[in-house]
C-alpha cells in the first residue's frame, strides 16, 4: 500500500507539471521508474513520401529511428540519452544519412520543484525542441519555422537548473548555460541551422545563456523564452585578424519567442513567434562572406479537432488540422549584405493525423510553399540546365510515425 501510494504522489506530481506519461523516457522523468528495474529503453521514428506536384517527382524516406536508454542510478540521480540513425543509414559516399547523439544528460533531482542537467540537452525554447516526438504533431514534417528558423531539435552542451514554483501552481522557471555558436556557419538562407555544434567539438571559448518561464493554466501552456550567445569561438588574435569581437558573447546572437498552446480533448490550438538578431552580421559578412542577415523573424499559427470527439472512439483521435507559417530568414539585412525575396517564405498545411493507439500515429497532408522571387545577383555559377525558380509549389505528404 505505501508503494502505491508513493506511485499516485509521483503521478500527482507529474500532472501537475503536465508532464504526459507517453514513453518510458517520460516516466524516468517523472520519477516512475521503478528501482528494481531502474534501466528504461524507450524510443520513436517516422517514415515518409512526399510528393511535388510541381516537378511531378517523389521521395520516399526513413526520416529517423531513435533510441532512447536511460538508467536511474538512484533517487536523485539519472541518466538520459537518445541515438538518432537519420535517413536510414551513413555511406562513405558523403550521403545525407547521419548518426547522432541527440541527448546524453545527467538529470540531479535535488528535491521534487528543483534540479539540474549537465551534458549534451535540449534548451528549453520553442514548441517543438523539447516536445520533437513524431506522435506529438499532426503534420508529416515539423513546422517548417521550428526547422529553419529555430533550429529544432537544437542541443548544446552546457548546464541547466529548472524549478517548478510550489508557491504558484504551473509555474516553472529554467536557465542554462551552453557553449556558443559557430558564426562562420551562417548565411542567408540557413538561419543559424549550421552555426551549432550538437556537442561535437564546441567551442567553449564562447558561451551562451538560455532562459525560459513555462505557465500552464488550465488547458493553456504559455512559454516565453529567449537565448543569448557569443559565435566567435577564436583565439583573440584569429579574431583580431577576422576584426570580430571573441568575448564569451562576441559576435553576439539574440533569439527570442513566446508561444502559446490550448488543448481540450476535442479542440487545440497553438501559436508561436519568434525574433533573430545578429547585431554584428556586417562583421560576419566582411570576415566569412556568407551573407548573414542582421534579422530574421516569422510566426505560425495551428488549429485542430479531433473528429472523433464525443464518440466511442475519441480516444483513438482522428485529426484535423490546418497551420499558417510565415518566415522571413534576411528580414532585415547589413549594408554588405544583399536581399533575396526567395527567403521569405509562407507555407499553409492542412491535413488529417490518426491515431490508432497509444504511441502511433499516420498522417497525411498538403503543403503549399509560396516565396518571393530569387534574386539573380545571387547566382555567380549559373547552371544552364538548371530549372527556372518556381515561388510556388505544393506538396502531398504521407508517413506513419510511432513512439514507446
Amino acid at each position: 500500500m505505501k508503494h502505491i501510494y508513493i506511485i499516485l504522489v509521483l503521478l500527482g506530481f507529474a500532472l501537475s507539471v503536465s508532464a504526459q506519461i507517453v514513453t518510458k523516457e517520460d516516466s524516468l522523468q517523472a520519477g516512475l521508474v521503478r528501482n528494481t528495474n531502474p534501466t528504461a529503453i524507450s524510443g520513436y521514428g517516422q517514415a515518409s513520401v512526399k510528393y511535388n506536384l510541381h516537378y511531378r517527382t517523389g521521395q520516399a524516406n526513413l526520416d529517423r529511428v531513435v533510441v532512447f536508454l536511460g538508467h536511474r542510478f538512484s533517487k536523485k540521480i539519472s541518466l538520459f540519452t537518445e541515438t538518432e540513425v537519420e535517413n536510414a543509414k551513413v555511406a562513405n559516399n558523403g550521403s545525407d544519412g547521419e548518426i547522432s547523439l541527440e541527448q546524453a544528460f545527467l538529470k540531479f533531482n535535488v528535491n521534487k520543484d528543483f534540479y539540474v542537467v549537465t551534458g549534451l540537452f535540449l534548451p528549453r525554447i520553442g514548441i517543438t525542441n523539447e516536445n520533437h516526438l513524431p506522435t506529438t504533431f499532426n503534420s508529416v514534417a515539423r513546422p517548417q519555422l521550428e526547422t529553419q528558423l529555430i533550429p529544432a531539435t537544437w542541443r548544446e552542451l552546457g548546464v541547466g537548473i529548472y524549478y517548478n514554483v510550489p508557491q504558484i501552481p504551473g509555474l516553472n522557471l529554467s536557465a542554462c548555460l551552453v557553449n556558443g555558436l559557430n558564426s562562420q556557419g551562417m548565411g542567408v538562407g540557413q538561419g543559424i541551422v549550421n552555426a551549432r555544434f550538437e556537442g561535437q567539438n564546441a567551442t567553449a571559448s564562447n558561451l551562451a545563456i538560455n532562459a525560459a518561464v513555462l505557465y500552464y493554466y488550465k488547458s493553456f501552456r504559455l512559454q516565453a523564452s529567449g537565448y543569448y550567445g557569443g559565435s566567435a569561438g577564436l583565439t583573440p588574435r584569429a579574431a583580431d585578424s577576422l576584426k570580430l569581437n571573441s568575448g564569451a558573447f562576441g559576435t553576439p546572437v539574440g533569439v527570442f519567442e513566446a508561444d502559446v498552446q490550448y488543448l481540450t480533448k476535442g479542440f487545440y490550438f497553438k501559436a508561436l513567434s519568434c525574433l533573430i538578431t545578429l547585431p554584428d552580421a556586417q562583421y560576419i559578412n566582411r570576415a566569412y562572406a556568407n551573407n548573414t542577415p542582421s534579422a530574421m523573424n516569422g510566426f505560425y499559427l495551428e488549429a485542430g479537432y479531433n473528429l472523433l470527439n464525443k464518440t466511442k472512439y475519441e480516444e483513438k483521435r482522428l485529426n484535423l488540422f490546418g497551420r499558417y507559417e510565415y518566415f522571413d530568414l534576411n528580414a532585415t539585412v547589413p549594408d554588405n549584405g544583399i536581399y533575396n525575396a526567395a527567403w521569405r517564405k509562407v507555407y499553409i498545411t492542412g491535413g488529417i493525423a490518426f491515431k490508432p493507439a497509444q504511441g502511433v500515429l499516420v498522417k497525411a497532408d498538403v503543403q503549399v510553399l509560396s516565396t518571393g522571387n530569387y534574386n539573380q545577383t545571387l547566382i555567380i555559377n549559373p547552371n544552364p540546365n538548371a530549372a527556372p525558380y518556381v515561388p510556388t509549389q505544393t506538396f502531398v505528404e504521407l508517413g506513419v510515425a510511432y513512439s514507446f
